[in-house]
């Protein structure tokens, strides 16, 4: 994993429920860690565009429900900025489900909708199968 030369603004809290975008079997997931988030004492860790979390699939596919997943998040509502001065914001909150930890192999073969640049430099094996690259 590759680490970005600027910060993006962290929009998705602990406990948030998000979609995915792929064919994984899950449909909505609930972040309950943001791996490798540091924050001062008492605050919620928050993740943000092409960062990876852990998450519980709360619908879904029978055999997907009730599991622990890590995912990438790929979009997000709240705005922010990159390094050239433009601004970028999306439709909605969105993650794609990862096979492992370690690889960052998708679990899904098919992402619907455009993926942040961010992403795909971040994470090569997503990079891959993704249609539209904002």
């Amino acid at each position: 994993m590759k680490s970005l030369s600027f910060r993006i603004t962290k929009a998705l809290p602990m406990g948030t429920v998000i979609k995915t975008c792929d064919n994984s079997g899950a449909r909505l997931i609930r972040i309950f860690s943001v791996v490798g988030a540091k924050t001062v004492k008492g605050r919620i860790p928050a993740a943000g565009v092409s960062d990876l979390v852990f998450a519980s699939v709360k619908r879904g596919s029978p055999e997907m429900k009730k599991q622990k997943v890590y995912a990438v998040i790929v979009r997000q509502r709240k705005e922010y900025k990159r390094p050239d001065g433009t601004r970028l914001k999306f439709e909605d909150n969105s993650a794609v489900v990862l096979k492992d930890e370690k690889s960052g192999s998708p679990k899904g073969t098919i992402i619907k909708g455009p993926v942040a640049k961010e992403v795909c430099d971040r994470w090569p094996g997503i990079a891959k199968i993704a249609n539209i690259v904002v």
